[in-house]
């Protein structure tokens, strides 16, 4: 497995939706052709995956649900869209997920939440966010390890997310 880490701050004003389709254009029309024409990788969905924390999995979710047809599996990591700062970015996605549900589903083998527990700044966006995609039926699992918003938790979501690629 290569596992190819992007600094995700992208020079774009406040952490608003044009910063997410900076990044989004970022990761599908330069970091992915660069990896796949200079390296020895496996190409398709079906071997690439998505995943980041905390902004990072804000900007998984943003790039990686539109994407499904080129990621086989995301990871969010103590993350969600930001109550009342991102609500127009998570209605327009909701909107998106409810129409192409089963395309999602379908698309996605791993689709992993997970959060450092209570005492993440980041869990009420998580559990707001995860109640509607179960009203959309949007598969998912959904795991926490005890630590709040922190590197310990985030090794802890790596090790065992990255368990579930590529089997």
């Amino acid at each position: 497995m290569i596992i190819v880490m992007v600094d995700g701050n992208i020079p774009a004003p406040g952490f608003g939706e044009s910063s997410l389709i900076l990044f989004e254009k970022e990761l599908t029309e330069a970091v992915i052709p660069f990896v796949e024409n200079n390296y020895r990788i496996k190409t398709g969905a079906e071997n690439r995956a998505l995943a980041g924390l905390s902004m990072g999995g804000i900007q998984t979710l943003y790039a990686g649900i539109y994407n499904t047809d080129i990621f086989s599996s995301l990871g969010v990591f103590s993350s969600g869209w930001i109550i009342g700062g991102h609500d127009d970015i998570a209605g327009a996605q909701y909107e998106f997920m409810g129409k192409n549900a089963d395309k999602i589903n379908n698309n996605l083998n791993h689709f992993w939440i997970s959060m450092g527990g209570k005492e993440d700044i980041a869990w009420k966006n998580c559990q707001v966010m995860m109640a509607k995609f179960d009203e959309l039926n949007i598969d998912y699992t959904y795991s926490e390890y005890p630590g709040g918003h922190t590197w310990p938790v985030w090794r802890n979501n790596l090790y065992n997310f990255a368990q579930l690629l590529f089997k």
